[in-house]
């Protein structure tokens, strides 16, 4: 079977060199955008791009307010701080996930609970979530959100769509509006997705995408703090341009900020990505109906976007028999010259999140032991 798939992704891509998991595509206007930026020498956070792309990414997401940010990290973690996380407070996540996830968590002094993904979309489940803190929570004269043994503030909950495919939103809003928890979504990895006909980032108060060079769009390093008031959007562009009060020459900064903004070379590179992007997503769902097709004969199975989703298949990814059968998929694929990659080791498993709360993590183990991504780039045949 290796042999076959190894022929298969040469096939999609049409080479005998070697296939990367995720490259980015460059085929329009980001040359002649770059000059232009160059030109201009506004190369930094002020310039036309930086609210051209802004605006294109409102546009396509439907939200109400987009804000750029310098990656996805930054977006997540003004996010948070906007969502009121605070250092000691507990925020509700997915032990599958990538790092940056908990990262944004760590650096402001707030502490993961990792809670088991539902199997189909691999991301935060609902029932989990909500059967974690009907046993562990309890809401406070104030109306806090608490855990009953240490007494710490339940803030935020923050699932993250896993390899672009949707988590179950509807359910998840639910769970937070019994418990007064704000739903923050990681959607670094879904540019493109759609959760029942509304772009994923734009059900939770806030969400957050990653135009990393191995997203589907890329600004070479940059994010996105998607906001769903305008109140909330406005904060949050001034927050992340170190809260400085505008003045013609004074320089007065009125609370606490941070220097997240994104660079107008890195949004002249995303004006140009974004032209290309539905184009990007058809060429993207083309290879999974490949490997779905190949898959299907085999005991491998093809993780499909969700019956309620249309997803961007960001990373393409199959689901082997057990662990050894996995492992022997990435050895002989990457030895071959064509990269695959397990999923994320399980955010308890590292040592700074070792002693964070967890609830049974039984699928996310399950998956841990069997998934692999597949080559992805968006510019197969």
């Amino acid at each position: 079977m290796q042999t076959k798939l190894i022929k298969l992704v040469r096939d999609i891509y049409s080479t005998d060199e070697f296939i990367p998991l995720h490259a980015p595509t460059f085929a329009g206007n980001e040359q002649a955008y770059l000059a232009e930026t160059i030109t201009s020498a506004f190369v930094s956070s002020v310039g036309k791009f930086v609210d051209e792309f802004e605006q294109k990414i409102q546009d396509y997401t439907h939200i109400t307010r987009a804000v750029a940010t310098v990656n996805g990290t930054a977006a997540l973690h003004a996010a948070l701080h906007l969502a009121d996380v605070k250092a000691g407070d507990l925020v509700i996540t997915q032990a599958l996930t990538f790092v940056a996830t908990c990262n944004a968590l760590y650096h402001m002094g707030a502490k993961p609970v990792f809670i088991d993904i539902e199997p189909n979309a691999f991301g935060l489940c609902p029932v989990a979530t909500e059967a974690w803190l009907t046993e562990h929570a309890m809401l406070d004269a104030d109306g806090q959100c608490r855990h009953k043994d240490s007494g710490a503030a339940i803030k935020a909950v923050m699932p993250m769509h896993t390899f672009g495919h949707p988590v179950q939103l509807d359910e998840l809003l639910k769970v937070c509006q019994e418990w007064d928890l704000t739903l923050v979504e990681d959607a670094a990895e879904s540019l493109g997705s759609f959760y029942k006909g509304k772009h994923t980032g734009t059900l939770g108060r806030f969400g957050a995408l990653s135009f990393n060079g191995n997203k589907v769009i890329t600004t070479g390093g940059g994010g996105m703090l998607l906001c769903q008031s305008e109140e909330d959007g406005k904060h949050a562009k001034h927050v992340t341009t170190t809260a400085k009060q505008p003045h013609p020459y004074e320089f007065y900064h009125d609370e606490p900020g941070f220097n997240y903004r994104m660079p107008n070379l890195n949004a002249a590179l995303g004006c140009a990505q974004m032209e290309q992007l539905e184009a990007m997503l058809a060429n993207k769902r083309k290879i999974a109906e490949q490997y779905e097709q190949f898959f299907s004969e085999t005991e491998f199975k093809f993780v499909k976007e969700p019956d309620y989703a249309q997803s961007n298949y960001w990373l393409n990814a199959v689901l082997c028999p057990d662990l050894e059968s996995r492992n022997t998929l990435l050895k002989q694929t990457n030895a071959a010259g064509v990269m695959t990659r397990p999923v994320w080791q399980l955010m308890h498993r590292l040592p700074m999140f070792a002693d964070a709360l967890r609830g049974d993590l039984t699928s996310s183990e399950w998956a841990e032991a069997r998934l692999v991504n597949l080559p992805s780039s968006p510019v197969g045949n």
